[in-house]
């Protein structure tokens, strides 16, 4: 008899959540992305940085960047020319001199031989090359972070993922330990 009154009451309370189980329930998040993402974003700055230089940072809002991109680019352009007009003074009074026609009283180039001239021309030759390809990394430099800044934008960051350097004394040897703790709340 008491196993029946057991089966009944047990009988009474399934029946009893019967009706709740069959209840609609929709969950709500309350972290939620307000920002909505645009896949194209880093190829248009990559775009624009790649037809004007600094657009892409001016593009993603990062305006202290421009004048960055711009300093770059001016010292390379100028270091350029400046090569290349020393490289051809000094061509050209090498061909002089081997024409014939040089001044020997020049206040610059008077007191050079040819050995120095050649040495200057390689110079300012080996120079003028490397701003060339300093000033096309800085364009290419340039592109990569307009790319990689509008990319990182549309990164989600918030203060559920940490990642912050932990030290813990060894309790064998009471050395310290360090290392870095990766943290994921939720």
């Amino acid at each position: 008899m008491r196993k029946l009154h057991y089966i009944f009451i047990l009988t009474c309370l399934f029946l009893s959540f019967k009706g709740r189980a069959q209840e609609e329930m929709t969950l709500q998040s309350k972290d939620t992305v307000k920002s909505i993402i645009d896949p194209n974003r880093p190829a248009r700055a990559a775009f624009y940085s790649a037809l004007v230089p600094g657009l892409g940072q001016a593009y993603n809002k990062k305006y202290w960047k421009v004048p960055i991109v711009y300093i770059g680019l001016g010292v390379g352009i100028y270091s350029y020319n400046f090569n290349q007009r020393e490289y051809h003074k000094f061509r050209d009074e090498y061909k002089r001199r081997l024409d014939g026609t040089s001044d020997p009283n020049h206040p610059i180039y008077g007191g050079l031989d040819n050995d120095r001239l050649i040495r200057a021309q390689k110079f300012h030759q080996r120079n003028r090359d490397l701003s060339a390809l300093i000033t096309a990394g800085i364009y290419i430099l340039n592109i990569i972070d307009a790319n990689i800044d509008a990319h990182l934008m549309q990164f989600n960051v918030n203060d559920n993922l940490s990642l912050k350097p932990d030290m813990n004394q060894n309790q064998i040897d009471y050395k310290f330990n360090y290392g870095m703790t990766l943290t994921y709340s939720f």
